[in-house]
């Protein structure tokens, strides 16, 4: 149906139930000509009379009275619906699906999530937890976190993290059994654990910043695995170097199960951003998210 159609029939609606040109007018904000030509037109359209106009007032006809019954319950619908929009204003409900990174959830987000789900007993959380860049749209996700260097061109993004620090760590039983590393290009010497991303298949490399330069060094040996808290266990195991976000190992930093090396060379990361297509930006349940997930 087209607005022109749509338009018509609510004022069709308003001269019926008025029985009044006049009164019809002011109900729908223009003048009795105005409205008069409207039925008119909507009944040249149809091809029935649907009025009947006497000098003192308007009546529906038996077509006028047969569509003014079955269309107003439809009508009526639609603003009951309208109406419960209050509802949600009052108590936001709804669902949402968030893809996350597995560190972005467990040091940042996880004791927000729980806070907003106390905060907003109708709406439903589920978390997907995944290194894949993916297309949150096509994947059906309402938003993703990820971190800021990786997200999505286009997509509104809101800062859930400080920047993230990332650290070279070794076990003690590691380094019993070779030098550390003094500069980057020693690295080559070293047993390296890589992390193999899951969008296109490649090793994650490492970044440096030597003499104002960025260096990427692409790390190879015996083992490799596909999360930060893997490549964290494998460091611990003594099997070899890791390249990872230092939120991870701060604590095995702290009490000596790894060692930080190559410190003065490792670079800073945009933090982690919460990101969503422009078109979610009305969303009550996503809006209410970001405001709990940002950083304030």
């Amino acid at each position: 149906m087209s607005r022109e159609n749509f338009s018509e029939l609510l004022s069709f609606l308003a001269v019926a139930q008025e029985r009044s040109f006049t009164k019809a007018a002011a109900r729908r904000g223009v003048t009795p000509s105005a409205i008069s030509h409207t039925m008119r037109l909507l009944e040249e359209r149809l091809g029935v009379a649907l009025l009947t106009r006497t000098t003192r007032r308007v009546v529906p006809t038996p077509a006028g009275d047969y569509l003014l019954q079955n269309i107003q319950p439809l009508f009526d619908e639609i603003e009951n619906r309208m109406a419960s929009l209050d509802e949600f204003r009052k108590c936001p409900r709804g669902n949402l699906r968030i893809t996350v990174t597995d560190e972005a959830l467990g040091f940042f987000l996880r004791p927000r999530i729980a806070d907003f789900l106390k905060k907003y007993p109708e709406i439903s959380v589920e978390i997907s937890t995944d290194l894949r860049l993916i297309d949150i749209v096509d994947e059906g996700f309402d938003a993703g976190v990820r971190l800021g260097e990786l997200v999505t061109q286009g997509m509104i993004s809101v800062r859930v993290s400080p920047d993230i620090a990332f650290a070279v760590v070794g076990s003690p039983s590691y380094f019993s059994r070779h030098a550390a590393p003094k500069k980057p290009d020693a690295l080559h010497e070293q047993n390296c654990i890589g992390v193999r991303l899951p969008t296109h298949g490649k090793i994650y490399p490492w970044r440096f910043r030597q003499k104002g330069k960025e260096l990427k060094f692409q790390p190879a040996g015996q083992f490799v695995c596909n999360t930060v808290f893997s490549a964290r266990d494998a460091c611990l195991d003594g099997i070899g170097l890791a390249y990872i976000p230092k939120i991870v190992v701060e604590e095995d930093i702290k009490n000596g199960a790894l060692i930080s090396v190559l410190e003065p060379f490792c670079l800073t990361h945009l933090g982690f951003h919460l990101f969503y297509p422009r078109h979610h930006r009305y969303s009550m349940p996503l809006s209410l998210f970001v405001e709990e997930m940002k950083v304030k």
